[in-house]
């Protein structure tokens, strides 16, 4: 799966995302103003990734929640569509997934292209989100891993 058409395209979506993150004042506040987290919250390293959807990849953050107890993704840039009465409303790409909710985390690669590599969340209900392109792929991981084994009992094994 291509993320781009362009290798510039990727570079100014990624310094795109980064002007946001200083206007707003760091990750931090960019998750806490979108999944409306408490000042209190400690928030996990945000990774910057890809989500993949049935139109194609998402470029955006992916982090845990840890007082909400979820692992949350929002898109860099809003996204248009028409509202049930017509107008085009802008808005932010988001997913958020409850730890309890998640089944196992699975690491895959393109065989063809180790480099490569992709992080799936499966929920219990056998629902998939895909994630792709990050930055530090074994970080991201990891700190997926964290979050889902500070959630004990709530995890199926």
């Amino acid at each position: 799966m291509r993320l781009g058409s362009k290798f510039s395209e990727i570079v100014k979506g990624k310094l795109s995302l980064g002007a946001r993150i200083l206007q707003l004042g760091g990750v931090k506040r960019v998750f806490r103003q979108i999944f409306c987290a408490k000042e209190g919250e400690k928030l996990s390293k945000a990774s910057q990734c890809y989500l993949s959807t049935t139109v194609g990849p998402i470029a955006g953050l992916l982090s845990p929640l840890y007082l909400h107890s979820k692992v949350a993704f929002c898109s860099d840039r809003s996204i248009k569509f028409s509202s049930p009465n017509g107008e085009l409303v802008r808005i932010h790409y988001k997913v958020s997934i409850p730890l309890r909710k998640i089944k196992r985390a699975n690491q895959s690669e393109n065989v063809k292209k180790p480099s490569q590599k992709f992080m799936e969340i499966v929920t219990m209900d056998n629902f998939d989100f895909w994630f792709m392109g990050f930055l530090n792929y074994q970080k991201a991981f990891s700190y997926l891993q964290q979050a889902i084994s500070r959630a004990p009992n709530l995890i199926q094994k």
